[in-house]
């Protein structure tokens, strides 16, 4: 008999500005400190931990490879506890929690670490070639962070996908720009109301002017549709997509508990949340934006559920056009959609993402004394990924 997954607790970091606060900090660490938060509010040990699965997109640290494996031991897991890194992109945070799922379904495990992390700022440049010498003259150096925002097979940027999916839904500068602003007053309102507070884990940091504490978001901020409309269209002539209603390019981590229902119950541990269904699916490439909207319906179908039966919804918003069209797409009340806020205001650290989305969607479900709501996410290369929640 399988067994229900069940969501016991989880803490993220506050996501740092680019260049900002966590600059000088690995994505591994960020990890740890998440993790270790996650644990103390799961009434988990360390021992506990069959496995840890966490997700990445852009390795920026020389020992990012290991990253799995590190974070385990590094909040002092068994030896023989496994770690497993994945990528699917920005889907990372929630496929970790997906794969550590599927280990209790198949009874591999019985509680697991699961989450996702990412340091933009420490993205590098690169010189190609240069490992087997270069010819004379200047090599040519790249930029790998804004390289890895572009689809080779696609042959776009991710803002142009945004941009096909504001043409296709019929999308206004006016319309993204007014959204976005939303974004922003939403988080920013959840900040004044300690809404993230449950959230965050502060982590204290040593700097010349003596110690601080980062326990906010540094991406949020006040805006108006003045401002954002003087912003440029970078990505295409008379487009809609801009840096002010994009999402930000941040540092930070998330992390959860998950366990057996059956451990859970024998250990007298109270989960917050119960893992109902998900999906993952593949889109067109060149609206990969779209991807949330198709997984959410397959999610649901699988759990015998409808939209309607959902209490709050979370998208991460790639760009505010993005959201909007999965919003457009699947019919659902814009009231009940990323209610404090999304990535354009709170940022999007790639591997993270997913593991935030889920943990803010399950705590506010508790402050409402809902029952359902879903998570997902768009995902480069065409893909989207979505898990349906019950909160417990």
């Amino acid at each position: 008999m399988i067994q229900d997954v069940v969501l016991l607790e989880g803490a993220r970091t506050a996501f740092g500005e680019f260049g900002g606060a966590f600059k000088d900090i690995s994505a591994i660490d960020l990890a740890v400190s998440a993790a270790n938060e996650a644990m103390i509010r799961s009434n988990v040990k360390p021992e506990e931990i069959d496995q840890t699965v966490v997700g990445n997109v852009i390795q920026s640290s020389s020992d990012a490879i290991f990253m799995g494996r590190h974070v385990g031991l590094k909040v002092g897991m068994k030896t023989e506890t496994t770690g497993l890194t994945v990528n699917r992109l920005c889907g990372s945070g929630l496929q970790a929690i997906i794969t550590g799922a599927e280990s209790i379904y198949l009874n591999h495990s019985q509680v697991v670490l699961a989450g996702g992390s990412e340091n933009m700022s420490q993205v590098p440049h690169v010189i190609r070639g240069a490992r087997w010498g270069l010819p004379l003259g200047q090599a040519k150096m790249e930029d790998y962070l804004w390289e890895a925002l572009y689809d080779s097979y696609g042959g776009c940027s991710m803002a142009i996908t945004a941009e096909n999916l504001a043409e296709k839904y019929q999308l206004s500068r006016d319309t993204v720009d007014e959204y976005a602003v939303q974004s922003h007053k939403k988080a920013l309102t959840a900040m004044i109301n300690g809404n993230f507070a449950k959230e965050i884990v502060p982590i204290t940091m040593k700097t010349r002017k003596g110690e601080i504490i980062v326990n906010q978001d540094e991406h949020p901020r006040e805006t108006s549709i003045d401002k954002l409309s003087n912003l440029p269209a970078r990505f295409k002539e008379n487009g809609v997509v801009t840096a002010g209603n994009a999402s930000g390019i941040n540092d930070g981590a998330a992390m959860v508990v998950l366990a057996s229902s059956d451990y859970a119950e024998r250990n007298n541990l109270k989960p917050i949340a119960r893992l109902v269904s998900y999906s993952v699916v593949g889109v067109d490439p060149i609206i990969m934006g779209i991807g949330p909207a198709p997984a959410i319906k397959d999610a649901l179908n699988k759990a015998n559920l409808t939209i309607q039966d959902l209490d709050l919804i979370e998208i991460n918003e790639a760009f505010a056009a993005q959201y909007l069209a999965c919003q457009q797409e699947l019919g659902f009340n814009p009231e009940i959609g990323n209610v404090n806020g999304g990535a354009v205001a709170l940022g999007h650290p790639l591997g993270a993402s997913g593991a935030r989305i889920s943990l803010s969607l399950i705590y506010e479900l508790g402050r409402r004394n809902k029952k359902y709501g879903a998570s997902a996410l768009c995902i480069g290369g065409g893909q989207g990924i979505a898990a349906i929640w019950e909160r417990l």
